[in-house]
């Protein structure tokens, strides 16, 4: 199923491209044996966003049971190694991701009061994302493993769709209104949770990512 690359090969950036592409048929089910988790959708357990007093959105939110759909449609547009520097960068292209959560918000958007209880959707089209991965080198049981220290995502997003249900204790007229108002701005809100976003995928990343390389030496992922 993965296919084998060289360290050494010249060509090597090309090699690591076609072998995660190789694996995107299998990605929807998930491939158990390199701890990726099924991608159809994919599970997030939690995500809070607290974001105090600053900008002009102030709230405290919570996303449980989150469902993303549509990320194992990804075009996989470049990767680039540099082993000397154990750094690896990959840019992808999404066409569209759906994502579903159970929701909880207190605070302000742009100066308006939000609250509310209950169940999100959004829809995300047209997205660009890059991700620079910095590595270093570890000993586990005498043999050389890679190690993810860090993982910088930055993503930019074409056009986006939200609703959230039972916003203010179910009051349906001011709901309609917070949910046409979100969504005429949604470029400004997404811009306020895009760092927090970005940090929560990021951590995601770095976790699998280890989970496979603890377990496999160098030699084995990468070979001379």
């Amino acid at each position: 199923m993965l296919r084998t690359c060289h360290r050494s090969d010249p060509n090597l950036n090309d090699c690591l491209k076609k072998a995660i592409e190789d694996l995107r048929p299998y990605l929807a089910e998930g491939i158990p044996e390199l701890f990726i988790p099924s991608c159809e959708p994919l599970y997030i357990p939690e995500i809070v966003m607290n974001q105090g007093n600053k900008g002009s959105v102030s709230v405290q939110s919570i996303y449980r049971n989150i469902r993303v759909y549509g990320p194992s449609q990804f075009v996989l547009k470049s990767v680039k190694v540099d082993m000397e520097k154990e750094r690896l960068q990959i840019k992808v292209w999404l066409p569209f991701l759906h994502m579903t959560a159970n929701y909880s918000i207190e605070g302000r958007i742009l100066m308006l009061p939000i609250s509310g209880a209950g169940l999100s959707e959004g829809n995300y089209t047209n997205i660009a994302a890059n991700a620079l991965v910095q590595g270093n080198t570890i000993i586990v049981n005498g043999k050389k493993h890679f190690n993810v220290q860090d993982v910088a995502i930055d993503f930019q997003i074409g056009h986006a769709s939200i609703y959230l249900s039972d916003l203010f204790e179910g009051d349906s007229e001011l709901g309609e209104a917070m949910n046409t108002f979100l969504n005429d701005n949604w470029r400004h809100v997404a811009q306020e949770f895009k760092p927090i976003l970005e940090e929560t995928i990021g951590d995601l990343f770095k976790k699998f990512a280890n989970k496979l390389y603890h377990k496999y030496p160098i030699d084995d992922i990468l070979p001379i």
